[in-house]
């Protein structure tokens, strides 16, 4: 079995039918993963239509060789080069841009990438492992002030002081490299869980982001996003945790609205320059059918908005 048949793609129609796609149109997928959303991106594209992929994930550039589709163009690169790739295409704008923010399964099911507890494995959360620092690398120089924002602006950890000053103590002893490691620093610091949460979820989430560079990431690709779409194309950003979430409807909400100017200033509202975006619909979330089929797929949102 193949890792895109056992991945299985959250809100894979409704995506689909958010970018409301034209069977002639150039559409961006920006997070391929396992290539789910793209595959029904191509069922429902016509001859001449176009589809150009991007994953920082060497894994996920691999999985794609699977499918042959000469309408399909798959590049390894985060998703924040968006437009250089599209200049390198020779593309000035695309109908829809799809971001999935989501870690695939196969990443996280995988030991060896490090990115869950569930197992003991290397320390190395990294999307793109060709590259950059691992999680291990990180934690060996970071000061225990560091350590203490990451893992409260990220992952939003009330004992972040606690599980800085016990990952700091601990590798006074040695360097901390693996999950199982982290996982039993993090637990013996943190007092209290939500029922049903592993001790360790948050620490791990904040890791991952900061090392990945995650929000970062996102803020820099939204404006390239709407630069990218011709009047009336679509962009759908799927998020999965409230941070992701929070930047997508801040920057769809403000590019929705004219510029906010300081009050009494002389200038009539015609003269304004219009907004960029106009939402789409309310917000979308996984039926009770998908949940049961996915659990992963319980904390999924997904915001479309549609180039003015």
């Amino acid at each position: 079995m193949s890792e895109g048949s056992r991945h299985k793609t959250v809100l894979l129609e409704a995506a689909a039918d958010a970018l409301a796609i034209k069977p002639a149109g150039i559409y961006l997928d920006a997070t391929f993963g396992r290539g789910g959303h793209a595959r029904l991106i191509l069922r429902r594209l016509g001859s001449q239509g176009r589809l150009i992929a991007l994953d920082r994930d060497p894994a996920a550039i691999e999985a794609g060789k699977e499918i042959v589709d000469p309408r399909l163009k798959l590049f390894h690169a985060a998703f924040s080069s968006l437009g250089t790739v599209l200049k390198e295409e020779g593309v000035e704008r695309v109908d829809g841009v799809l971001l999935d923010l989501g870690v695939s399964s196969p990443q996280l099911d995988d030991a060896e990438r490090g990115f869950s507890f569930r197992a003991d494995a290397p320390l190395d959360m990294r999307m793109d492992t060709s590259r950059g620092m691992t999680a291990a690398d990180w934690l060996a120089q970071a000061s225990q002030r560091q350590l203490a924002e990451v893992i409260k602006n990220y992952g939003e950890e009330r004992f972040a002081h606690a599980v800085a000053k016990a990952i700091v103590a601990a590798r006074a002893g040695g360097a901390v490299t693996t999950t199982r490691q982290l996982a039993e620093i993090v637990a013996s610091a943190v007092r209290t869980r939500e029922q049903g949460q592993h001790p360790a979820t948050r620490s791990f989430q904040a890791i991952r982001i900061h090392v990945n560079q995650e929000l970062e990431e996102l803020s820099l690709v939204l404006p390239q996003c709407v630069e990218a779409l011709k009047p009336g194309g679509r962009l759908a950003v799927i998020s999965f945790h409230s941070l992701e979430d929070r930047i997508v409807k801040r920057f769809m909400r403000d590019e929705s609205r004219p510029p906010q100017l300081p009050a009494r200033l002389p200038v009539r509202a015609a003269d304004l320059p219009r907004p960029r975006l106009k939402p789409v619909g309310k917000p979308v979330y996984p039926t009770e059918a998908e949940i049961a089929a996915n659990p992963r797929a319980r904390s999924a949102v997904m915001r479309v908005a549609e180039r003015a």
